[in-house]
Formats: structure tokens, C-alpha cells, sequence
């Protein structure tokens, strides 16, 4: 934020932000904040972008509109995958547990 220099021969600056008018000293130093907020702001949006990327149905920052359940319905398709894998993995084990003691006349 910079003052406006309103007369400055007799000293007089405005705050554009509160609209005060008044006299300008030498023994007074004012920093501008906007870059450190614009920074803040950034880095506020990016701990919302990490938070919302634990949720599947949030859109994340880097992503194309229309995407918001992609994790969630990857994470059907890979748990059924690997579902299914395992389960004809056991029955597949399970057959031929039973093959072998049939074989052997225990069944």
C-alpha cells in the first residue's frame, strides 16, 4: 500500500485504504503489506489444496474441471481389481487343497 501524496509542499498524504488525509512525518515509517499478504493468500490456497487432496470428492488446484470423483471411483476399480484377484488367488488354492486330498483318499 503507498500513501498518495496530496500537497506535497505542505506535507499531506491520503491513505487510499481508509481515506484519512494526513500530514506526512519523517520520523514514521510505514512497510507496505500486499506482497506479504499476496504470499499468505498463496500458501493459504495451497494448505487447502493438501487438505482437499485427502478427500476423493474434492477438486484439487492442478486439475481440469469435471474431476472431482476420479480418485474415488479409481479407488472402486482398484480395490475390486485386487478383490478379485485375491479371492480367485484363495479359491484357486482352495481347489487345489481339495484336488490334492481327494487324490490321496482323505475325502
Amino acid at each position: 500500500m503507498s500513501m498518495i501524496h496530496v500537497a506535497p509542499e505542505v506535507h499531506l498524504v491520503l491513505d487510499p485504504l481508509t481515506s484519512l488525509l494526513a500530514e506526512e512525518r519523517p520520523d514514521i515509517i510505514q512497510y507496505s503489506m500486499d506482497p506479504i499478504m499476496a504470499r499468505l493468500d498463496e500458501l493459504d490456497r495451497i494448505a487447502d489444496d493438501l487438505v482437499n487432496s485427502l478427500a476423493p470428492d474434492r477438486p484439487l488446484m492442478n486439475s481440469f474441471p469435471g474431476r472431482e470423483n476420479t480418485s474415488y471411483i479409481a479407488g472402486i476399480y482398484g480395490n475390486a481389481f485386487y478383490g478379485i484377484v485375491v479371492g480367485l488367488g484363495v479359491a484357486g488354492l482352495l481347489l487345489i487343497v481339495l484336488y490334492v486330498l481327494r487324490t490321496m483318499g482323505v475325502i
